[in-house]
């Protein structure tokens, strides 16, 4: 049980009715899951508002309803706060109730458009092998000590971040590494957390839908740095233009890596294959398994943060060479006769162009490049015609198809993404729109040493259509496929 007047500490309060003086069991904001005693904070969500449940959550036994706005029916025995924004009350109060775990342990948070969930997954890979005790928050999974959580955001709601830390905290995990995302960061997910680090990947076109406008994208990213303390370190990729813009405000101690720019940290490409590539860093060479100018600077951004937090740079090294790729992350299977298959969770124009030219960089042109993508549906319609640009310019063969069409039509999705074909483009691109069809037909068109590039849902176990999850995994379809083929 927790006291309510402590829950409220530092919540910016403009009104109360009722008594503060009450014991707290539970903190809720959907009322399906209120139990006696209940603290349930009112959410005006994209679908719902939590206001229309109050009631509810009363009916089950919330004692005390922080709100935006008060309710017309307000019974004597429940007390009611009003703060300006509730999202913000509920961050804080969540820190409050789990005993501000971010406070006791080392929690860096890595934002940007790619690589986040590379970056953080290989820091918790690197510093699990250097003996420590690790936490990760990813869009993947949530991980510490042998628990293993599927994650349902890529940037959890605030009760289940601290929920998770404070499980972190008592298995005895010294740091986590966490992805914020710009809905995370906007809608207050992360606010009363206290970070060590935070670290910039890049910045190109993703969640317009959301965010409207690339600036409004852009600012918010910034909102994360603009918020680290004195003690934290700010590291930025100057590779990109917005590197240098999210540390203008910012009163951390600023640090950046690049591997074309001349940055605190620096790495060089000396040599690559499908297999791996030779990198330099700080003059010193190691092989990895991980492929592309991409990961070379994923790998870049670990090494600095593992340098910021103070470890040896030659046990780093080492660690950093035997990181593999993260789940759904440039992942290879073997096909027939020499080919390979590779499944990418590539699903943004700049993604895309990245890993297509990895692979055109490795290969010998002398075998065709196919590549499988579709595009998401009730998601930023703008990227659709560019993704499909990208594919048709530089794949020898493109199959358009479904990816995950939400409540939107598949065929239209598709339409959205020929209209950015070029016309000397039109006789490699097929449209098929069964995903596992699609892929199907990639893999009878493969002939020896051909690279198939399955993009888009990488590491996700299902498609939904309609507003109905069904099993599907790309790994394990054109496994199955390629067994029944060949």
């Amino acid at each position: 049980m927790k006291e309510l007047k402590d829950l409220l500490f530092g919540v910016s309060i403009e009104q109360t009715y009722g008594s503060i003086d009450k014991q707290i069991n539970k903190v809720a904001f959907d009322s399906r899951k209120v139990e006696p005693n209940t603290l349930f904070v009112a959410i005006e969500g994209d679908q719902s508002n939590g206001h229309d449940y109050i009631e509810d959550a009363i009916k089950k036994g919330a004692t005390v309803i922080l709100v935006s706005e008060k309710p017309k029916n307000t019974p004597q025995n429940i007390s009611f706060i009003r703060v300006n924004d509730t999202r913000i009350a509920l961050a804080v109060v969540a820190d409050n109730y789990y005993d501000h775990p971010s406070r006791k342990l080392e929690l860096v948070g890595v934002t940007g458009t790619n690589g986040k969930t590379t970056v953080a997954s290989l820091c918790y890979e690197l510093f699990t092998r250097l003996g420590y005790v690790v936490g990760l928050l990813s869009t993947v999974e949530i991980k510490f000590g042998s628990e293993v959580i599927p994650a349902t955001h890529t940037t959890p709601d605030p009760l289940s971040i601290n929920f998770h830390l404070d499980a972190m905290v008592r298995k005895g995990v010294s740091y986590c590494f966490m992805e914020v995302s710009s809905h995370g960061i906007d809608q207050g997910r992360i606010h009363g957390l206290q970070f060590k680090g935070g670290v910039f990947t890049n910045l190109t076109q993703d969640h317009l839908d959301y965010h409207e406008t690339f600036a409004s994208y852009r600012d918010t990213k910034k909102r994360f740095f603009d918020l680290l303390p004195k003690t934290a370190f700010c590291l930025v990729n100057l590779d990109d233009k917005n590197g240098a813009y999210m540390v203008q405000n910012t009163k951390a101690n600023k640090k950046s890596f690049a591997l074309e720019n001349y940055a605190d940290f620096r790495a060089q490409i000396l040599e690559h294959q499908f297999t791996g590539m030779l990198l330099k860093v700080d003059d010193q060479e190691f092989w990895t398994q991980l492929l592309g100018a991409f990961n070379a600077s994923n790998l870049l951004a670990v090494y600095a943060i593992a340098s910021l937090l103070e470890k040896d740079q030659l046990e780093v090294l080492a660690g950093l060479s035997s990181l593999k790729n993260v789940s759904g992350r440039f992942e290879t299977i073997q096909g027939p006769h020499g080919s390979l298959v590779i499944v990418d969770y590539a699903h943004t124009p700049d993604a895309l162009k990245n890993v297509i030219k990895t692979i055109n960089s490795v290969r010998t042109r002398n075998e065709k490049l196919i590549t499988v993508v579709g595009c998401g549906g009730d998601r930023d319609q703008s990227k659709r015609p560019k993704m499909a640009a990208v594919a048709a310019n530089l794949s020898d063969r493109v199959i358009f198809t479904s990816d995950n069409p939400r409540s939107e039509d598949p065929d239209q999705i598709i339409a959205d993404m020929e209209a950015g074909v070029a016309p000397e483009n039109y006789k490699k691109t097929l449209k098929v729109n069964d995903r596992k069809e699609a892929i199907k037909t990639a893999c009878m068109l493969l002939e020896p040493k051909d690279v198939l590039l399955i993009a888009g849902k990488g590491h996700e176990t299902y498609q939904e259509i309609k507003g109905v999850k069904t099993a599907f995994d790309d790994r394990k379809v054109v496994q199955e496929i390629l067994l029944k083929l060949f």
